[in-house]
């Protein structure tokens, strides 16, 4: 099992930046892809950005590509998302996951193990 928990969530104006973290516990983090998603009520999860075990590897969202930037720290087991120039559209539920495969994030949308999720608010 992974627990993962996120945090820095909260209400911020648009062109604002906030930083999530995903802090995991239980089975050897290093060992797991990690991805971002997330969701507004009434609508589908969506893909965000993902990265590979190593941290070498990283995929993201259009919407987001170029404002948004995932990282790892495999030493803390923490998974980070730096979003940039937030936008209203960008306010939703932030969920983590983790998987052994990558694609399984990517391309399915899927993971073996997801967080309780953190709430971002961008004002107009």
């Amino acid at each position: 099992q992974v627990q993962l928990v996120e945090s820095g969530g909260g209400l911020v104006q648009a062109g604002g930046s906030l930083r999530l973290s995903c802090a995991a516990s239980g089975r050897t983090f290093s060992n797991y892809a990690m991805g971002w998603f997330r969701q507004v009520p009434g609508k589908e999860r969506e893909f965000v950005a993902a990265i590979r075990w190593s941290g070498g590897r990283t995929y993201y969202a259009d919407s987001v590509k170029g404002r948004f930037t995932i990282s790892r720290d495999n030493a803390k087991n923490t998974v980070y998302l730096q979003m940039n120039s937030l936008k209203p559209e960008d306010t939703a539920v932030y969920h983590c996951n983790a998987d052994a495969d990558l694609m399984a994030i990517v391309v399915r949308g899927t993971a073996q193990y997801w967080g309780q999720g953190t709430q971002v608010t961008v004002s107009s």
